[in-house]
Formats: structure tokens, sequence, C-alpha cells
């Protein structure tokens, strides 16, 4: 019958609605008329005959469910003139009273159904508010720590190949790589110490940790390498295959892909390791601590790892301006107090690019790292930092500003540096801001001393939690 019936039109008793199928006309007389057509042959015992005649005399009469109701006894559809269709292949007249049971057993499946689907839904509505009543309350716990926790240090190589997969997958896309590639400041640094120090590359093995499209390689293969090795866990290195053949640089550089933490080189040690390992913040990523392994397990005495040496730096940021945006617009947004969304807001570190007038102190070198010899231990550190004001005029500090220098210098005659201030030719890293809720109030002179913690993020070693003590003012912040 629900092969039959289902997809068609079927017309209710009652009213003017159309329906798809039998057992949802019967339903709907029910819920809508409050007529059970199943109960009517039920309580008259109708056999197909008396059923074909009571539709019949439904539909032609145009009685209403109110009028059945009161029939006892002798009906008024016994007369043979009712066995004519009142409504041309009519689908109710093509079921017989057999199946009765059998459609009110699916209207009450159906019904079971729809009962237990409005019940998933709740219980579902109720579970994804606890998840995020847990999201809430894990973030609060985490940003809000008082003290760093044990050391996540090693966690980048302990990682496993599916939990580091987001990771890698983000660089899978060509956007960020040509982003990077159109980064004058970064691009040109690593070619013009590369390219300008020949002597420093000629028939070196060179490692390239995270070589992307493979530029680094081959600026070091057109400097006189005698090998390049290239390792990148994501799918660009497959591009980069092409690339470096489209350049006939094949015999040259070898492509690897998968972390270098997992893969095997085909060579015991290697003269030179480059790497573009750079996060906002500098440390953002740990890719540091990958160069570090490979520094470790593959670097020969007397190699080098290049950049060879970086370091980070705070400085106090004057713009109101940026305050009022970012802070002070919870205050009234369109006339509703949202006060409590600076609680979320401020925690969230913030990377942008300033505008240079806005940094109203010296710089504060919080840490110097010698990529040579720094440990993975070192990349979580604790520093204490005065930040002198410069500016000619009072001004309140709403923000302090964080950005990193890079340094090529080691054993080269051509030393390139660059610096990603706000005061320098802008970069894809911008500068990491790390908002006030309350600005602090200062005068030209004055010395605002502070004290910076930086560590990974136990649940995601790859981001940084940053605790930053200002004055009487203490706020963490993720990089995330």
């Amino acid at each position: 019958m629900e092969e039959e019936a289902d997809g068609v039109s079927v017309s209710c008793l009652f009213c003017q609605r159309s329906l798809n199928s039998v057992p949802e006309t019967f339903q709907h007389c029910q819920a809508d008329h409050g007529v059970s057509i199943l109960q009517l042959v039920k309580a008259h015992r109708l056999d197909d005959y008396g059923y074909i005649k009571m539709i019949n005399y439904i539909r032609t009469v145009k009685c209403s469910g109110e009028t059945l109701a009161v029939f006892d006894g002798a009906v008024p559809w016994d007369s043979d003139e009712f066995m004519k269709p009142a409504l041309p292949d009519d689908p109710l007249l093509q079921i017989g009273t057999e199946n009765s049971g059998q459609d009110e057993a699916l209207l009450q499946r159906a019904r079971q159904a729809e009962e237990r689907a409005a019940r998933s839904e709740e219980a579902l509505a109720r579970a994804m508010e606890d998840l995020q009543n847990l999201k809430v309350l894990a973030q609060g716990l985490v940003l809000n720590a008082g003290r760093p926790g044990p050391s996540c240090s090693g966690a980048i190589a302990e990682l496993r190949e599916d939990e580091d997969e987001a990771y890698f997958s983000s660089y899978g896309h060509y956007g960020i790589h040509e982003e990077m590639l159109k980064d004058k400041v970064r691009t040109e640094s690593y070619r013009d110490f590369i390219c300008g120090n020949p002597d420093v590359f000629k028939d070196k093995v060179v490692l390239d940790v995270g070589c992307g499209t493979g530029i680094l390689s081959m600026f070091a293969a057109r400097a006189g390498a005698r090998k390049v090795i290239a390792v990148d866990q994501s799918e660009i290195i497959y591009q980069a295959m092409d690339i470096v053949r489209s350049n006939q640089l094949e015999n040259t550089i070898t492509l690897i892909k998968g972390r270098i933490e997992d893969v095997n080189l085909p060579v015991e040690k290697v003269d030179i390791i480059i790497s573009e390992w750079m996060g906002y913040f500098l440390l953002f990523e740990s890719m540091l601590d990958s160069v570090i392994f490979a520094r470790d397990m593959y670097l020969a005495e007397g190699g080098s790892v290049y950049p060879n040496s970086c370091n980070i730096s705070l400085a106090a940021v004057g713009d109101t301006e940026k305050h009022c945006d970012r802070i002070a617009f919870w205050d009234d947004v369109y006339g509703f107090k949202m006060e409590c969304m600076k609680k979320a807001v401020v925690p969230e570190a913030v990377v942008e690019v300033l505008k240079p007038e806005t940094v109203i102190s010296e710089p504060a070198v919080i840490q110097t790292l010698d990529c040579n010899a720094v440990t993975t231990s070192e990349l979580e550190f604790t520093a204490d930092f005065t930040l002198k004001m410069t500016a000619t005029q009072t001004f309140c500090t709403c923000a302090v500003v964080g950005y990193f220098d890079i340094f090529f210098d080691r054993g080269s005659a051509n030393k390139v540096m660059f610096s990603t201030s706000p005061h320098c030719t802008k970069t894809h890293w911008k500068q990491t801001v790390f908002l006030l809720e309350n600005p602090i109030p200062v005068q030209s002179g004055d010395e605002l001393p502070g004290r910076i913690t930086v560590r990974k993020n136990r649940k995601d070693p790859r981001a940084l939690l940053v605790t930053l003590n200002l004055a009487d003012w203490r706020q963490t912040y993720s990089l995330q």
C-alpha cells in the first residue's frame, strides 16, 4: 500500500488540502478534523465494500466530522450508489480494510518517531549548552592560571603525526606561501644572506627545515651548495618538487615529505641548517623546536644554523583611539551594556600593524636566542623589563607591543638582519599587541617596570600563553 500510495496527491475528505500519502491523509483527518477513519472502519465493522461506500459518501455529501460521529446502527452510505467513485482515481479507494491494522501501526510508529526526535533535539540542545559552559570554564582555568605549569619542552617532537595534522594542513594552502614569498623583507633577507655569502655555502651539505615552496633551498643551490635536503610535512612539498625540476635543480636538491622528527635523511650530517621558522611574537607555532631537533640530530661539528640569532622586544603603546575601538566600545553597544565582553576580548593577543607614532617608549629586549646553542627548555621563560617613556606629553599606556629582530651574521662577510618593529617596513608577521583593559597614565621620562612569562599552551604546544605584569596589573594572553 505504501509503495502504491506514496508520492501521489491525496485530497482530504473534509477540506481542500492535498497530502502526499494515504497514511498522511488519515493522520491529517484525525489531527485536524477529529475523525479517525480507521476507528470508523472498526466501529461499523466495514468490509472493503463498506469502506469504499463510506469514502464516496463523505466526498459526495461533504459531511463534517461531527456528523459522522453521531451515526449509530444503520449508516447512510449503505446504498450501492456510493460504490461509484466520487473522485476519479481516488487513492483512498485503492486500499482495503485488511490494511487498516498496518496503517494504524504505521501512524503509531510515525508519532513515536516524532516524539523521539523532539526528545533528541532537546537533549542535543542541553548537551551543546553544557559543552559551551565547559569550554568557558576550561579557558578560564588555562588563561587565568596563577603561575606557569610544568614545562612543555620537547612537546612538539612528542606529538603524533595525526595530532599535528592541523598545523601542517594550514601550510598546504597556496595563499600563505604567496604571502610569505611576497614579503620582501623576509624573502630578500634570506636571499641576500645566502647568495651574498657564497663562500659560506660553496660545496656544503645544507638542510632546509620546513622548505615550503623550496625558495631557500634554491637560494642555497644557487650559492654553490653541493647538496640540499629539503623537508616539509605539508602538501606543498609536491609543488616544490615540480618547482625544483622546472629550474633544473633536481640533481642538487632532494625533497622529503614528512616531519623532520620522523624522517630519515640520506646523510648522517649536514654543514648548514637554514629555516624560516619564525611565527608571530617569534615563538608562535613552536617551529624552532623542530630546528633545534634537526640541529642536535644532524648538524656536523663546526656547522651553523641560519638565522643564527634573534631577540624579542616590548614597547608601550599610547593609542587611545585603539583602546576606544577595541575595549571601551563594549561599555555601550547600541545602548546596551556589554562590559562582560572585555573579559573575553582582552586575553586574546592581537596581530596587526601598528602606527609607529603610537609607540611611546624605548624598546626593552626581553629575550635573546642563539639558534646554535638554545635548548627547547629556554623557549619558555620569565623576564623582568622596564619601559622608559619617550613621549613629550602625557599619554596613557593602552597596550604593550611585541616584535622580534633576526640576525644572519655568524662567520659571514656580508651580514644581514631585519626587524618586525613598528618603526620598520611591515612584514607578514606584523606586530603582536597585548591590550590593557584599563590604561596606565604615564609621562615622558617615566619608567614602567614589568615582568613577562612566555610558555607553551599545554593543550596545544604550538600556541603560546603570555602573562604580563605591569605596575599593579596582571593579565594572561593567548596567542593561537
